[in-house]
C-alpha cells in the first residue's frame, strides 16, 4: 500500500509557518514574555500554526459556547476567542495564579476579556458545575495527561451534536508506540486514545499534527 506522508523537519516546519496565518504583534509579545517568564515550561505554549488553527476551526464551526481545560499563560484561549461571535463565551480552567496572570493581561489587551472567565482550580471539579444539558460547541483539553479521560467523560455530555472536542498532545512525542515502564503519562494518554476510538458518542481523527491533535465530532 502506498503511505504519502512525509517527515516533518525543522526547516519544513518553518515553511508551513511563514506560509500560513503569522502570529500578530500581541501573540508575538505573549510568546517572547511566555519564553523569559516560564522558561523550560514555555513548550507548553501552542505553536503559530495550531493558534491559527485554533481560530479557523472555531470561525467554521460558529462556537458561542466554549470551554478549556488547560489555559497556561494563554496563547491557545486567545486563538479560540478571536474566532467566536462577538456574544460567545469560553470558559478556562486552569490551577496556576502565576500562570494565567500573563493570559489575563492579553485577553484584555486583545479587547477579549469579556467574551472569558477564568476558573482556578482542579478543572474535573469545575466541569461537574458546568450546566448539565449539551450546550457546548467546542471544548479543547490540553491540562495533566492522567485525567484527560476525566475530563472526557465530564465534556461528552455537555457538548451538543456537531460540537466539537480537541484534545492536544495525543501522540506524545510517538511515545505512545512503545511506552515504558511506570510512565504514567503515556499510559494515561494511550488509554484515552483508546476510549476516544471506541466511544460510539463520536466521530474521531487523530491528526499528525504538532504532538498529536485528536478532533472528536459528537454525533
Amino acid at each position: 500500500m502506498s503511505r504519502n506522508f512525509i517527515t516533518v523537519t525543522e526547516e519544513l516546519h518553518d515553511y508551513v509557518v511563514r506560509h500560513g496565518t503569522p502570529l500578530d504583534e500581541l501573540q508575538l509579545a505573549l510568546r517572547a514574555e511566555t519564553e523569559e517568564a516560564t522558561g523550560s515550561a514555555a513548550g507548553m505554549q501552542i505553536e503559530p500554526e495550531y493558534a491559527a488553527f485554533l481560530t479557523m476551526l472555531t470561525k467554521l464551526t460558529g462556537v458561542r459556547q466554549a470551554v478549556e481545560v488547560g489555559t497556561f499563560t494563554g496563547m491557545s484561549s486567545l486563538a479560540i476567542a478571536r474566532g467566536m461571535a462577538e456574544d460567545g463565551r469560553l470558559t478556562c480552567f486552569d490551577v496556576s495564579e502565576e500562570y494565567t496572570s500573563i493570559a489575563r493581561r492579553y485577553w484584555a489587551r486583545a479587547g477579549l476579556a469579556d467574551r472569558i472567565e477564568l476558573r482556578l482550580g482542579p478543572a474535573a471539579e469545575g466541569l461537574a458545575r458546568l450546566p448539565e444539558q449539551p450546550y457546548l460547541d467546542l471544548a479543547f483539553i490540553d491540562a495533566d495527561k492522567e485525567s484527560y479521560r476525566t475530563y472526557w467523560e465530564l465534556l461528552v455530555p455537555r457538548m451538543r451534536s456537531g460540537g466539537l472536542i480537541i484534545a492536544d498532545n495525543t501522540l506524545w512525542s510517538g511515545r505512545v508506540l512503545h511506552p515504558e515502564p511506570d510512565d504514567e503519562e503515556t499510559e494515561a494518554i494511550v488509554a484515552f486514545n483508546a476510549a476516544v476510538a471506541a466511544d460510539p458518542r463520536v466521530e474521531p481523527v487523530m491528526l499528525p499534527f504538532s504532538d498529536g491533535v485528536t478532533l472528536a465530532r459528537i454525533r
